[in-house]
């Protein structure tokens, strides 16, 4: 069985607006049913669980019902960080799922997940036990200098550098022990750590899947500007 965690717990104070971003309405339809759709029409997704902030429970099963989304079978208080959220999460997963089954981590606020990403990160995951999306980096990096921050004297080759995001996927079993062991020793969890971090820290191999330049975070009034324009977009004629 494959589960999706969507994690729908921010409070969202960089887009400036007086309710969360996930629940912006967006063309009449609130950001995080965008998310939602996208694992309910995914053939390879059996259920999902959202991890939601405290108080919009109802209002997410509303939504769901509205919008038909069937898959929905758990929602799951956030906590106070990313990572408390998907612990909540995972702990809920265990009265229910078997250890073989993969865990789907995607954030709530990503409402252009491709079903070719979708599908290549779970099929990854249960080849190797785990995948993270990622696309290369194009831009140059450069190391700020220690004695000088406004120069550098060092670069880091971009073709030595992946982007990682969502959505992710593990084995329950990998999640579960790894979560507890994390949560146990104070490793990975604090700050801006997710799933992937934690677990190179605590010495898991990950392997690539592939991903999207569309699947965008909306974190800004830009980004929600963004993601209307794909939204509107239409191909033209000519684009093969």
């Amino acid at each position: 069985m494959n589960i999706a965690i969507i994690l729908a717990g921010g409070t969202g104070n960089r887009m400036g607006q007086d309710i969360p971003k996930q629940f912006i309405n967006v063309n009449d339809k609130p950001v995080l049913i965008y998310t939602l759709e996208g694992f309910e029409r995914h053939d390879g997704i059996d259920e999902i669980c959202v991890v939601c902030i405290k108080g919009w429970e109802s209002m997410v099963r509303a939504y769901a019902n509205q919008f038909c989304i069937k898959k929905l079978k758990h929602i799951v208080e956030a906590g106070a960080s990313a990572q408390e959220s998907i612990y909540n999460g995972v702990r809920h997963l265990r009265e229910t799922c078997a250890e073989n089954d993969t865990v789907i981590i995607h954030d709530g606020i990503r409402p252009l997940v491709d079903a070719s990403v979708l599908t290549d990160v779970i099929e990854k995951a249960q080849r190797y036990g785990n995948a993270v999306t990622s696309m290369p980096y194009n831009e140059q990096i450069f190391v700020v200098s220690q004695d000088d921050e406004t120069t550098t004297t060092q670069y880091i080759p971009r073709e030595t550098l992946r982007r990682v995001s969502t959505p992710q996927a593990y084995s329950m079993k990998l999640l579960s022990e790894k979560y507890d062991e994390a949560f146990s020793r104070g490793i990975g969890i604090a700050g801006s750590n997710y799933t992937n971090t934690m677990m190179v820290q605590l010495g898991v191999r990950l392997h690539f899947a592939a991903g999207s330049d569309k699947n965008i975070k909306l974190t800004t009034r830009d980004d929600l500007d963004l993601f209307k324009g794909y939204l509107a977009k239409k191909d033209a004629d000519w684009m093969k």
